[in-house]
């Protein structure tokens, strides 16, 4: 089983019930945005950086980072591009 599998098995029993792929271009930006419920992505290629709370952190294959839902958050991407695995709950 390959580790997409693995982490999308894992956000199921986890309760997110939408679970998706994204991929996204280099230098990407998604400015200030909220998400109504939590979400979680997991990092499959690349890397994206998220400021959440005031804090900004970089994640990379292999990574998950969470967000609460009603959280203030943006994210840059990475000069080669970002594919991740995506839960919403």
């Amino acid at each position: 089983m390959s580790s997409e599998s693995q982490y999308s098995r894992q956000l199921a029993r986890e309760g997110f019930s939408t679970v998706y792929v994204w991929q996204d271009a280099p230098n990407a930006f998604y400015p200030d945005h909220v998400h109504m419920g939590d979400s979680a992505h997991v990092i499959l290629e690349g890397e994206l950086s998220l400021t959440m709370r005031g804090n900004a952190r970089t994640y990379r294959e292999g990574d998950r980072v969470d967000v609460p839902g009603g959280t203030v958050h943006s994210a840059k991407i990475g000069p080669a591009g970002c594919r991740y695995l995506i839960g919403e709950k």
